[in-house]
């Protein structure tokens, strides 16, 4: 995985890109769950809500992160 990557000029570190593809499959991963009514079935939401948010962000690091 390349540490840096060139947007638009600046150079943004590659954990960063990744934060926000993260964020954008957390919130449609959400939004659909949500209207399924899966987070009734767990006592506290927002803890699953956060475990989901770093299993998105740890399965593409190690996805990306090459050999």
């Amino acid at each position: 995985m390349f540490a840096e990557i060139d947007l638009l000029g600046a150079f943004v570190p590659a954990i960063a890109i990744w934060l926000v593809c993260s964020l954008v499959l957390f919130f449609l991963l959400d939004l659909l769950l949500t209207r399924m009514g899966v987070f009734r079935m767990f006592w506290h939401a927002p803890l699953i809500r956060f475990g989901l948010f770093v299993c998105l962000f740890c399965i593409g690091g190690l996805a990306l992160g090459g050999p």
